[in-house]
């Protein structure tokens, strides 16, 4: 391994410019107008696959954006790991806040700029790097691998279960490697053992068939913007609890063990509220901010929209009124069960002076993996050399729901092995990566492969 990390230090500036080049692809899933962009980016990592010695490399057509795949089985009798990433990023709005072109990659203070550098293209390119080095330096890989990059993350990844039902045997491995994650730290690598997952819904009110005077008809019809806010706030008690029954039915709940390991962990909840300049923390009573945000499941309002929203007054009654919506749930809880309990709690609390709609908009299901698995192990290894420090184990509050996916269809581990940091930006403007995380995580990305084939 000696020659091929020396590789890996003496690449480190071509490995910026190569990213940069990946960043300025604008491959925004969720923007009709960036679809040519998209598909541009696809192709764009295939060609580099067959660069760094890939085979097999395909760019597949599906009912919405090409999935990338490419392999490398050179090595009979060892491990196959399937690589998961996505070349999609997220929208740039509001642009106006950005400090530099949001796909303009530009690096400040050792710290790389530009929309998806940490989500997911970055971690995606650092694997690419690692593979090349086996390859410039030994003509092989340790271990057998696949590639399995999507286009469709940042849109909830619709096609994407169906893929994998539909390609088992080309995606058949022994074990996932993700890196869409983040260390719990700068300075902290971490490997993520368990994901939350995700039901996500948009409710719609109707009053009347149009906007109304306020003065002529106000007292006589339903406000709709009125209605919503009373709907909302019947969702939640006062100690944060969701109120929807049998929400928690299901919840797998902490362990004091893993309670005790997270106290251990150098969270400190005040700097935490300050960073996010917050006038005071809140969430579901009798819990840290961790297990808040790792261990349980959470109601959340995600947008809002109705009546007259321009500069000064106008003196309406919206005829209409909108929110989105999302859960997150914890191991054991169903995302299609609470879909249900929380469509009919919704209908018992909306009174029939408006007309109800809701709509399903997409989820996932959370996920738990044994952290004393071999290849949990094996990463904490990897992560060890690449960093110089032994991991911790954490949770995440966010979703990747094909996560789920794979263990259900493929029967296959994952390990979630992410080198950003939780103040990256990922989703909002100036979103980053640490470039001594990305070339760390390189180097650990190199030593995962041969930790992973010495298993056998």
């Amino acid at each position: 391994m000696e020659k091929i990390v020396d590789y890996i230090h003496v690449q480190r500036d071509r490995y910026v410019e190569e990213l940069k080049q990946y960043l300025a692809i604008p491959s925004v899933s969720a923007l009709p107008e960036h679809q040519a962009d998209v598909r541009k980016c696809a192709e764009w990592s295939a060609a580099h696959m067959r660069e760094i010695g890939l085979q097999n490399v395909k760019v597949i057509e599906t009912p919405g954006n090409p999935i990338v795949y490419a392999d490398w089985l050179g090595a009979p009798g060892a491990p196959t790991i399937l690589f998961y990433g996505h070349y999609d990023v997220q929208p740039v709005d509001p642009v106006e806040l950005w400090e530099s072109p949001p796909f303009e990659a530009t690096v400040r203070e050792g710290e790389i700029y530009a929309r998806g550098a940490a989500d997911d293209k970055g971690q995606v390119f650092m694997h690419f790097k690692a593979v090349e080095a086996h390859m410039k330096q030994n003509g092989r890989l340790p271990v057998n691998m696949k590639f399995f990059i999507e286009g469709e993350e940042e849109v909830g990844s619709l096609h994407l279960d169906q893929f994998v039902r539909d390609n088992k045997q080309m995606l058949a491995a022994d074990v996932v490697v993700i890196s869409d994650s983040a260390m719990f730290a700068r300075g902290v690598p971490s490997i993520c053992y368990g994901l939350r997952g995700l039901v996500y819904y948009q409710i719609d009110l109707r009053g009347t068939k149009s906007d109304l005077h306020s003065g002529v008809f106000g007292g006589a019809v339903a406000n709709p913007a009125a209605v919503l806010a009373h709907v909302l706030a019947q969702m939640k008690d006062k100690s944060g609890k969701v109120k929807i029954a049998g929400f928690y039915d299901d919840v797998r709940e902490l362990t004091p063990e893993e309670r005790a390991e997270w106290k251990k962990l150098p969270m400190d909840e005040k700097a935490y509220r300050k960073e996010l300049a917050a006038p005071k923390l809140t969430g579901e009573s009798g819990y840290t901010v961790l297990e808040r945000v790792w261990g349980r499941p959470t109601f959340e309002v995600n947008g809002l929209l109705s009546g007259f929203t321009g500069e000064g007054p106008k003196t309406v009654i919206p005829a209409v009124s909108m929110a989105k919506v999302s859960m997150r749930l914890v191991p054991n809880q169903n995302p299609d069960k609470i879909a249900h309990l929380f469509e009919e709690y919704v209908k018992k609390v909306t009174p029939g002076t408006v007309e109800l709609k809701l709509t399903r908009l997409h989820g996932g299901k959370p996920w738990m993996a044994d952290f004393d698995s071999p290849y949990i192990r094996a990463a904490g290894r990897a992560i060890e050399k690449g960093f110089g420090k032994t991991p911790v184990f954490t949770r995440e509050g966010g979703s990747i729901p094909v996560v789920a996916t794979f263990q259900e269809e493929l029967g296959i581990p994952s390990v979630l092995f992410g080198v950003g940091l939780p103040d990256e930006n990922a989703h909002a403007p100036n979103e980053k990566l640490d470039l001594g995380n990305f070339h760390g995580g390189i180097i650990a990305s190199a030593y995962l492969y041969q930790e992973i084939a010495n298993l056998t």
